[in-house]
């Protein structure tokens, strides 16, 4: 047997939300290069993406317009054999979301971008896939904060803050995940999703990166003494739709240097 050949993604159609982020640029590239064609579904155009990759503005903040907006997409564009939505959307008082200054409208507004959409979005997919027999994959994104809690250390003497929404959310998408997964199983249709560490790079709701401070307090918590790359996300998205990973369904692929192991 070639192995190879298991990870090409020849012929495949894929969506991916959020493509023009940090992480999806990465995701987009990187099934670009197994052979699948790329849509990247986005607010905004990344510039920086390779000219064959096609982009869509597509806003998904009002979510009741959410599966007439994908009609219309895959109506034109065709169906997809792969969705990865790897979306971060939040509001603008997102900063402001300790538990000390988190008010209960702020709560909603993200729960329904972050989490609702994400729900609603999945469902719409798998039901395409599964009424038109596509042997589909689904894949989401959460965080190691979904699996364990934010730990306040690494955020001292930086302007960071403990954020108490964004753990409940990438926990219920875990959850979320499994769920579909024991479902569409059954029409051959899998589901996983990646918990990454901290990312290196831009910091959500802020134009500054991260802080020499808050990397070195960051890394020393990790097995690896480094953060994520978004370059060490996208190899796991091609194993988990391709052939290589056909076995692999419900899964939280942790990708977060050690963090997690103590």
């Amino acid at each position: 047997m070639t192995y190879l050949k298991k990870f090409r993604l020849n012929n495949k159609k894929a969506y991916i939300l959020g493509g023009s982020g940090t992480i999806g640029f990465e995701i987009c590239n990187a099934l670009n290069d197994f052979g699948a064609k790329v849509i990247n579904l986005d607010k905004k155009f990344n510039s920086k993406l390779k000219k064959n990759i096609k982009q869509i503005k597509f806003d998904f903040s009002n979510l009741s317009k959410i599966e007439k907006k994908l009609n219309q997409i895959f109506k034109k564009e065709g169906l997809p054999d792969i969705f990865v939505n790897c979306s971060y959307a939040f509001t603008k008082d997102w900063q402001r979301s300790s538990f000390k200054e988190v008010n209960i409208n702020s709560i909603k507004k993200n729960v329904d971008l972050q989490l609702s959409s994400n729900i609603w979005i999945s469902k719409i997919v798998a039901e395409k896939m599964r009424k038109n027999s596509i042997k589909g994959n689904i894949i989401l994104l959460s965080s190691i904060y979904g699996v364990v809690a934010q730990d306040s250390e690494v955020y001292k003497n930086t302007k960071i803050k403990v954020n108490s929404i964004y753990s409940a959310v990438k926990g219920a998408l875990i959850n979320h995940t499994k769920q579909l997964a024991s479902y569409y199983g059954q029409f051959s249709i899998r589901v996983n999703i990646i918990s990454p560490g901290g990312i290196k790079g831009k910091i959500a709701g802020k134009r500054n990166k991260h802080s020499s401070k808050f990397i070195k307090n960051y890394s020393k918590k990790t097995a690896l003494k480094r953060m994520a790359l978004p370059s060490d996300i996208a190899p796991a998205v091609i194993y988990l739709v391709s052939d290589a990973g056909s076995y692999v369904t419900g899964f939280n692929l942790i990708i977060d240097g050690g963090w997690t192991i103590t």
